[in-house]
């Protein structure tokens, strides 16, 4: 009898695409937070 608790071989590996999901979200979110940071450097320095 196989152990239940372990991963079944036919599922696939979703390193990647958890990777990707990660990249979609950060890479827009750090673009914004430095927009972010250069228009508040102008508010505040005029």
């Amino acid at each position: 009898m196989a152990d239940e608790s372990s991963q079944p071989e036919s599922l696939p590996d979703r390193r990647p695409l958890i990777a990707f999901a990660w990249l979609w979200v950060t890479a827009p979110l750090a673009y914004g937070l430095y927009e972010l940071v250069q228009k508040a450097r102008q508010l505040f320095t005029g």
